[in-house]
């Protein structure tokens, strides 16, 4: 028997010991021994999940088609991204995905993001499957007040029995946050009252009663209540899953944002549709853990996400990518979600002119390592090489452009869960 083929057995130490006895004397085991127990003490990719944003299929897509600023659709179409969604939640179930991510959205009619309450959508997927988490990236703590959203998610982890995973962020539609009475256009401002947000929400989490007394909050409020003055209040219910998992997008790399988060052991999206795939927020995670004391590997509390798209050759899965990606320049450069100048968010926002503009190809972007075009095969390869190059990793995310259809979303959903997810368990 070959040294390779021992390795590749699923044998335990003590049978791989004997084997070696029998076939050579046992002359080399404790070097195989070793070998092998690295191997399994390695962390790797074992966690697959999908952020789904809520986009509807559209019937025209691409730099040619219609504007996103023209895009205004009926609610028949805006409420088709329900049966979607159940689709792809049990194309995941089915097929061995971790979890299936959603994001807090509103006021969206162009139907790009068409999902206001992702803890009551998990509540209702929960009962349409049996196995895949429901996580929430994110919700947008200042469209809420504080004590709601952690008990809204407190029912949530009940009534889902620990399905629902949280997550937090401070938002990016101005349309959004600032209708709903919170600054966003003030960045500084934000951010105050998300990070006292936080700390509220926590605080109700984690402690059976509590009191709060902050810049934007005073929690309770002194008031009279049968016969005596509110001095603490507590979280009912509390979260019965604690502590409660909790996960927010790195973008910057600001290492006050960082520090908050490993004040409350949150863990960090990197990628997953921003311009570059970068390893600088990933080493910035690993410096804000050490600054709190912690050793992380690089990649280790972190998901790392790809938009990607797969099809039987890497010929037809660019061509085929292409206008979804145009779709999402058109609707996220605008946002600075990615890289563009005056010029290059003036001809996303219209028709034609882009070539003139110089706007940024996907192929350019595929080159930054934040989308992924190939095949099945290629993806395992691109996954592999994440995984060696980042020894902490454990999540991943793989994410499909904004409008793909719902047939090709679970076709592929359903492949990677085939072909795919078994090369890392």
């Amino acid at each position: 028997m070959l040294l390779s083929e021992c390795c590749g057995l699923s044998l335990s130490l003590k049978e791989v010991g004997d084997l070696f006895s029998r076939e050579w004397g046992g002359g080399v085991l404790h070097e195989v021994r070793e070998q092998l127990t690295n191997k399994r003490n390695r962390n790797m990719i074992t966690k697959f999940c999908s952020v789904y944003a809520g986009h509807v299929d559209l019937k025209d897509l691409g730099r040619d088609a219609t504007p996103v600023n023209e895009r205004f659709l009926d609610n028949e179409q805006i409420v088709s991204v329900f049966d979607k969604t159940e689709a792809l939640a049990r194309a995941c179930d089915e097929t061995g995905w971790h979890s299936l991510w959603f994001a807090e959205h509103h006021f969206q009619r162009e139907g790009y993001e068409a999902i206001p309450n992702i803890l009551m959508l998990a509540v209702h997927l929960a009962h349409l499957t049996k196995h895949i988490k429901l996580g929430s990236a994110f919700n947008v703590p200042p469209m809420w007040h504080p004590l709601r959203l952690a008990e809204d998610f407190a029912m949530a982890d009940i009534l889902t029995k620990g399905r629902t995973i949280f997550g937090i962020g401070r938002g990016y539609h101005t349309r959004e946050v600032e209708v709903f009475g919170a600054p966003l256009r003030d960045q500084e401002a934000n951010r105050s009252l998300f990070e006292e947000q936080v700390e509220i929400i926590f605080k109700a989490f984690n402690q059976p009663s509590f009191s709060h007394h902050g810049e934007h909050y005073t929690i309770p409020p002194k008031v009279p209540y049968r016969g005596y003055e509110l001095e603490e209040i507590s979280l009912v219910p509390r979260p019965v899953n604690r502590p409660v998992e909790c996960w927010q997008a790195i973008v910057s790399g600001n290492p006050r944002g960082l520090d908050l988060m490993m004040k409350h052991d949150i863990k960090g999206f990197v990628g997953g549709g921003a311009a570059s795939l970068e390893e600088g927020p990933i080493q910035a995670y690993c410096d804000a853990a050490a600054r709190a004391g912690r050793s992380y590997a690089p990649g280790e509390g972190l998901c790392l996400g790809l938009l990607f798209y797969i099809a039987e050759t890497r010929e037809k899965a660019l061509r085929e990518i292409k206008p979804l990606f145009e779709e999402h320049a058109k609707m996220f450069g605008p946002l600075n979600f990615l890289p563009m100048n005056d010029a290059q968010k003036a001809a996303v926002s219209g028709r034609g002119g882009w070539d003139q503009a110089g706007v940024p190809t996907v192929e350019h972007f595929m080159d930054l390592g934040s989308w992924f075009a190939g095949t099945a095969e290629d993806l395992v390869e691109r996954l592999k090489a994440l995984e060696e190059k980042f020894p902490g990793l454990d999540y991943v995310s793989l994410g499909m452009p904004i409008c793909t259809p719902q047939s090709k979303m679970e076709e592929v959903y359903r492949q990677i869960g085939e072909e795919v997810i078994p090369h890392f368990t």
